[in-house]
């Protein structure tokens, strides 16, 4: 079976913020190929990467890119210029997935719930922001991932440095009110939703280092929510990817209220891959483990 898939480009790294995270999940995913028996290799893209494949002769992509470049739609149309197979979601909705904005506007219109949000400018009247959203807020970059930027702002007069904060990593800046209640994130399996992730972080909130360095964030799964809830979630979690017509493989991300509504966060169409990952958990508690749950990714770029 692995032959068959013939010499794999196991793309990771990048110029992104998330190049270090890129890295460590590709160099899992490059393990676990290999140890299926597939030709697969390390390919750190450059603006050559186009020619790279060509003349390596590559015959299809593992898409492993966190981040702009990589998880926005610009190296899968790249990828589709020269015609090459590749894993996850295609050109609309990785663009869509990067973007929270577009997405919220999408998702408000279809009727997924989503947390009250404003768009900031760095002439925007921050006291009114404040009023309208109320305290605590989360002030993130609109394309953005790994929570690069974001601030968990408590004070009206903060608002103003976390616009700055977030202005570093991109000209489009969101306000949205914080939801307090359980984190849950659902992965998503090509038609499937994976069982819920209840996320428990020490931090302010789930941060780059709750994310990737620190070993005291715990991961429930079975997530320990009422069925219903469970339930609700997983659908919802379909609901937003087919929404931006997402295939493959992703991760949507919820904050729960104290009424029990769930509200999307944002949907992940390359989701991370490293041994503090989600999807890895999530598959192993529907009975898949790592290498299988690589090779099913894999599998997409035969769609």
């Amino acid at each position: 079976m692995a032959r068959n898939f013939g010499k794999v480009a196991v793309l990771m790294g990048g110029p992104s913020a998330e190049r270090e995270v890129s890295i460590k999940s590709g160099t899992a995913v490059l393990s676990a190929l290999r140890r299926q028996g597939v030709d697969a290799h390390a390919v750190d893209p450059d603006h050559d990467i186009v020619q790279t494949l060509t003349r390596e002769k590559f015959d299809r992509a593992f898409i492993v890119l966190h981040g702009r470049w990589g998880e926005d739609g610009v190296i899968q149309g790249a990828l589709e210029t020269i015609g090459m197979a590749y894993t996850g979601c295609g050109v609309l909705a990785s663009a869509l997935g990067m973007d929270k904005l577009r997405c919220k506007l999408l998702w408000s219109g279809a009727g997924i719930p989503v947390p009250p949000y404003v768009v900031l400018t760095r002439h925007s009247d921050f006291d009114a922001v404040a009023r309208t959203l109320g305290l605590p807020m989360f002030v993130k970059p609109v394309r953005e991932g790994s929570s690069f930027g974001i601030t968990r702002v408590t004070r009206a007069g903060d608002l103003a440095a976390a616009y700055e904060t977030a202005a570093r990593y991109d000209d489009q800046v969101l306000a949205e009110q914080a939801i307090v209640g359980p984190e849950l994130t659902c992965a998503v399996l090509g038609d499937e939703a994976l069982p819920v992730i209840r996320i428990e972080t020490v931090t302010e909130f789930y941060d780059y280092e709750a994310k990737y360095v620190r070993d005291d964030t715990r991961y429930l799964c079975p997530a320990g929510i009422p069925e219903p809830l469970e339930r609700q979630v997983r659908a919802l979690a379909l609901d937003v990817f087919r929404s931006i017509d997402g295939r493959g493989w992703g991760r949507v991300d919820f904050m729960v209220d104290a009424s029990g509504q769930p509200y999307v966060l944002e949907v992940n169409t390359v989701p991370g891959m490293t041994d503090h990952s989600l999807v890895p958990k999530a598959a192993k508690a529907a009975g898949i483990d790592f290498d299988a749950l690589v090779m099913r990714i894999l599998e997409t770029s035969c769609l």
